[in-house]
């Protein structure tokens, strides 16, 4: 076993379930005392940074000698809960793969940076390597969101699995509520009711329709368009009663281009057009959580160090692509720092069966060290 791959197995071996998402849950500060020694012994200087009381991230820092370009290398701590995972914290090394939770979403990318860094602290580079193992990626940011306040680089890579392809483009998401007013009444008393699951319906066609709209008009090159789901419905209170009010929360990805503004004007035009065809339809919509999409400009210098770096190593340029989901390269490059989306392959981000191909960390370990004796100098 080689020290990188014993070192990704003791991390998918510490339970770090964002208890955002499953309440009562370890959360990442176990995790991050195990990363912070680690680093420490290394020898970089390491501080831990708390993104909310008890929700620690980890900031390690290879020291240059002075006068070269600082890079970040960024991975998130925090993983999504293990319902139906038979040993979820018994990491298991199978034909090249090494399976458990979080081994690909993303302790995998996160073993590699750790490595890199601490090689880039023997070679003595001009700039200084972060290193920011951050929480709370998995439902809010809010581990980044801290770290870009305080910390700056002049690029920075996030170890995402991404199949070793660079990923310059993600789409962002809006997340809303839609409430419908109803009238409460018995159910023998339809003179009196007014049901307000019934007239979420013609809500739930026009998101239908929106839905259609965007995937027929694609506004990117590498992400397509924007979606539209909804996620969550709720309303009513018994059988024999007419529902006197529901409630709608939804989620609309966006790419760029598209705010979070536009997207709360799209829903209200729905309303209104749903309340012009029916005077008793009344509905309020409100806009919750939102964050960025992101898109790196191809000349930014990350992404030719990042072009050749994983050229070098894979004897092959990797793919320049774009990704669906959401991370918190958009709160990097919102802070002012050009970055990137490069990582292991793998599969079974928040599924029963997690696996990362270790092949694939080794390359991603000595890219992010290639990455760092070129940009830093």
């Amino acid at each position: 076993m080689t020290g990188l791959e014993q070192l990704l197995g003791e991390l998918v071996a510490i339970d770090s379930i964002n208890p955002d998402l499953v309440p009562g849950a370890a959360g990442e500060a176990g995790l991050a005392g195990h990363v912070a020694a680690w680093l420490e012994r290394a020898g970089l200087d390491v501080r831990i940074e708390e993104a909310a009381p008890g929700r620690p991230s980890v900031v390690a820092i290879a020291r240059g000698t002075g006068g070269g370009r600082t890079l970040m290398l960024n991975g998130h701590l925090d993983t999504v809960g293990v319902a139906g995972m038979a040993e979820p914290f018994r990491p298991r090394v199978e034909d090249g793969r090494l399976y458990g939770r979080g081994a690909y979403d993303m302790k995998g990318g996160l073993a590699a940076c750790m490595t890199a860094a601490a090689e880039a602290l023997e070679r003595r580079l001009r700039g200084d390597v972060i290193l920011t193992a951050v929480a709370d990626e998995e439902y809010a940011g809010r581990g980044t969101m801290g770290i870009a306040t305080r910390y700056h680089a002049d690029g920075a890579v996030i170890a995402e699995s991404t199949d070793l392809e660079l990923v310059l483009a993600h789409k962002g998401f809006v997340w809303l509520e839609i409430e419908t007013a109803g009238v409460a009444a018995h159910g023998s008393r339809p003179e009196l009711g007014l049901d307000a699951i019934v007239k979420m319906g013609r809500v739930l066609v026009e998101l239908e329709r929106l839905g259609a709209e965007l995937r027929a008009h694609p506004t990117h090159r590498r992400l397509g368009s924007g979606s539209v789901h909804a996620s969550l419905i709720e309303g009513g209170q018994e059988l024999s009663s007419y529902p006197g009010r529901c409630l709608l929360s939804l989620e609309r990805r966006t790419v760029p281009g598209e705010t979070p503004e536009a997207v709360e004007a799209e829903l209200r035009e729905i309303v209104e057009r749903v309340g012009r065809s029916d005077p008793s339809f009344k509905a309020v919509v409100r806009r919750g959580l939102d964050r960025t999409p992101l898109e790196t400009p191809e000349d930014a210098d990350i992404v030719g160090t990042m072009e050749r770096s994983a050229t070098k190593v894979l004897s092959l340029p990797p793919a320049v692509t774009g990704v669906p989901y959401w991370t918190d390269a958009a709160t990097l490059w919102a802070a002012g720092v050009p970055t990137v989306l490069f990582g292991p392959s793998g599969a079974g981000a928040h599924a029963v069966s997690e696996w990362v191909d270790l092949d694939s960390v080794r390359n991603c370990a000595e890219i992010y060290l290639a990455c760092a004796l070129e940009f830093c100098g």
